[in-house]
């Protein structure tokens, strides 16, 4: 890997199969995949190893499925085809889940900060000549195995690193992304597991149901919080030596009753897998115990 003052490029010399150079841009990030340009398509032969019917495959066709592999990771993909009315060629769409998406945004997290305040700002201008900077990805095709091979290839690196890995992948961010991409559905943000030191770097992190880990003395704790930060920052008795912790952003509308009744049932559903000291019938999956006190029989 080669870097520059503000920029990271992967050399490659372990390219095996077709590849395309894909700058990268919002489509990955607003709608979770991306268009094949016909050069490409054909490169590929995507026709004959995702085959159409008239020209058209849907992600609900097992045919559509794929595998996209990406930083020694394998994630779910699909590629589809459809045929528009006006046009008379045939467009391919490799699809990325998810989870694949928000590790895009990590990676690429200088193009992803520029599409959120792109839309915050309502699409208007072109934002791309006003900041100006490229992150490239490179996209292989495995014929034989039938999967993608995704790498990054020219990366632009944030003045603050630490401080954009972390916003990257926050509550917050993921709220302010829920606003202005307009999605109004019932959305709980997940968070994974982190160090105890972390906790000061939290951002966004209001209105959450948490998990306490104590790797050690092999506990487990559930709680609730209006306020992360300011909740973990005061003694635990029942679990005073915590470790590590995760949570779950609960949707902003919810009131602190619900919140309370949603810690309720976590923990009730805890104690049917962990010994526990409320006597509830457990089937025990690990050595780990709960450690809360209030347990709902």
């Amino acid at each position: 890997m080669r870097k520059g003052q503000n920029t990271s490029i992967t050399e490659r010399s372990n390219v095996e199969h077709d590849l395309w150079r894909k700058k990268v841009d919002n489509s990955l990030f607003r709608h979770k995949g991306t268009v094949v340009p016909k050069w490409v398509a054909s490169k590929w032969e995507l026709d004959i190893h995702f085959p159409d019917i008239k020209g058209k495959l849907g992600k609900n066709d097992k045919k559509s499925e794929t595998q996209v592999l990406f930083k020694r990771k394998t994630y779910s993909g699909h590629v589809t085809c459809t045929l528009p009315k006006n046009g008379p060629n045939k467009v391919h769409r490799l699809w990325f889940s998810e989870e694949l998406v928000d590790e895009l945004k990590e990676v690429f997290v200088m193009s992803h900060m520029r599409d959120i305040e792109s839309a915050l700002r309502g699409d208007v201008g072109d934002l791309e000549k006003e900041i100006p900077f490229w992150e490239m990805i490179d996209i292989e095709f495995d014929t034989k195995n039938r999967h993608f091979i995704l790498t990054g290839h020219y990366t632009h690196q944030p003045m603050f690193p630490e401080l954009f890995s972390n916003l990257a992948g926050s509550p917050a961010l993921k709220a302010v992304e829920d606003h202005v991409l307009n999605k109004k559905e019932f959305r709980i943000h997940k968070q994974d597991w982190k160090s105890k030191d972390n906790l000061d770097t939290e951002l966004g992190a209001v209105n959450v149901i948490y998990t306490l880990c104590d790797r050690k003395n092999k506990l487990i704790y559930v709680g609730e919080a209006k306020d992360l930060r300011k909740r973990l920052k005061q003694k635990y008795p029942s679990i005073p030596s915590w470790t590590h912790y995760r949570y779950d952003v609960l949707p902003k509308g919810m009131s602190d009753a619900e919140r309370v009744s949603l810690e309720r049932m976590t923990i009730r559903s805890y104690a049917s897998l962990f010994k526990n000291k409320s006597g509830v019938d457990s089937i025990e999956i690990s050595n780990y115990s709960l450690a809360n006190d209030k347990i709902d029989k």
